[in-house]
């Protein structure tokens, strides 16, 4: 069985770490790097950082920064924020990401996930989708870091970019993020069933034990959270002790003690 992965996400507005509520409100926490160097030695899977104002204010990705935390990250490195050309995820993988993250582009221009995934590979291509409940009560596809609506239905958008050469999913629900009321897991649960590629959730951790229903419940490939991760009490080690307990095969680190954390 694949082991199932824990990954932080690190939400970037103007260059600092900030927690983010129904992305509406930002809170600024501190420097991206600390919470980097905190997060390698908290035992996780992957990192995934998302720069949130880059595509409302028209510019492209933080270029240094991502190189300066590259330098400083052991795990797979995912990057968003501001992608718009091939040459973008050239020069972002150049400073040390492993994959990037498109969400606004790859809606504006669904062949841009095409062209990535034939130049640098699916396993490169992570298309982030961010859902929220519309007026009528269904889920809809924003844009614009949650700004535009765009009448897409989830899951026929998470079909189309499988199709188109997505190599992953990155699931958030809008109306679930920071809230601490856990994953919206019908929205989980029905886009992971409808896909074969892994599906990421994140939106509303609050407790460790909404990790283990996004897998088992959500069936997602693995979780993601944010704000929860931005003070010790709440690390990672104790989100992978709660997984453990609950029998989730998850990847375990040889320095870390889990049983004292549950």
């Amino acid at each position: 069985m694949l082991k199932k992965r824990l990954i932080p996400c690190i939400i970037l507005r103007d260059g600092l770490l900030v927690q983010s509520i129904e992305f509406r409100r930002y809170l600024p926490i501190g420097k991206p790097k600390i919470a980097v160097e905190f997060f390698n030695a908290w035992d996780v899977d992957e990192i995934i950082i998302l720069d949130i104002s880059a595509s409302c204010e028209h510019r492209g990705p933080l270029y240094e920064l991502i190189h300066h935390i590259s330098t400083i990250c052991f795990v797979p490195l995912t990057v968003g924020g501001g992608i718009r050309t091939v040459n973008d995820i050239r020069e972002i993988l150049k400073v040390g990401a492993d994959k990037v993250s498109i969400n606004t582009e790859a809606i504006c221009r669904p062949s841009f996930i095409t062209e990535g995934a034939e130049i640098f590979g699916s396993q490169c291509m992570v298309v982030s989708i961010d859902v929220k409940t519309n007026a009528q009560g269904n889920y809809e596809v924003y844009s614009h870091s949650g700004r535009h609506a765009t009448g897409i239905n989830p899951v026929e958008w998470a079909h189309q970019v499988e199709k188109r050469g997505a190599g992953e999913i990155f699931l958030n629900s809008i109306d679930r993020d920071g809230t601490k009321k856990g994953y919206d897991l019908e929205l989980v649960k029905t886009v992971s069933d409808a896909v074969g590629i892994p599906v990421i959730a994140c939106g509303g951790v609050g407790k460790m034990s909404d990790f283990v229903e996004g897998v088992m419940e959500g069936h997602a490939s693995a979780v993601s959270a944010a704000n929860i991760f931005h003070y010790y009490e709440h690390s990672t080690i104790l989100a992978k002790a709660s997984l453990k307990k609950a029998g989730v095969p998850i990847r375990l680190s040889t320095a870390a003690t889990y049983l004292d954390k549950i």
